[in-house]
């Protein structure tokens, strides 16, 4: 996977090294994910950037940690063969303050918890969700799970039941 990464308002940092190490991790428990063609645009930014696009693109007035935007319906992603030109899997936000404070809060490094919410937003890109049910859910942050143990990065789940 090939990325277009904008960083304004994060720290000095290799954010595109953590966004290939997040993507390959991603791919192995999602193989939809590992396809050569697929781009995808990354945004580190801030909570006042994350919060307009929140207003604007999923009508919630507040900042969030990270947002993602499909550009593919998942049966087009498992159609999509290897063959031809890039395809744009979507976009992802993340909003440093909020991720800075979060990973704090977890006692985590800002980077674990960038690469937890990059793994997440590239599940959603690739089609899977957790709003409409508690497996759903659940299958979602396996998967997270998996990937992250991939890196050696801690379950983030792990001090709730699922």
């Amino acid at each position: 996977m090939n990325f277009e990464i904008e960083t304004e308002h994060w720290p000095e940092g290799d954010w595109e090294a953590l966004a290939l190490r997040a993507a390959g991790a991603a791919a192995q428990v999602e193989p939809a994910l590992a396809n050569a063609r697929l781009e995808a645009s990354l945004l580190f930014t801030s909570d006042a950037e994350v919060h307009i696009l929140n207003r604007e693109w999923r009508q919630r007035d507040k900042p969030t940690n990270v947002l993602s935007f499909p550009m593919l319906e998942r049966a087009d992603l498992l159609d999509l063969g290897t063959e031809g030109p890039p395809e744009l899997l979507g976009d992802i936000a993340l909003a440093h303050e909020t991720c800075a404070r979060e990973a704090a809060e977890k006692g985590i490094s800002l980077e674990d918890h960038a690469t937890h919410l990059l793994v997440h937003g590239l599940l959603h890109l690739a089609g899977h969700d957790h709003v409409e049910s508690d497996e759903q859910a659940a299958a979602m942050e396996a998967l997270e799970i998996a990937a992250l143990a991939k890196m050696g990065i801690a379950d983030p789940y792990g001090d709730r039941n699922i």
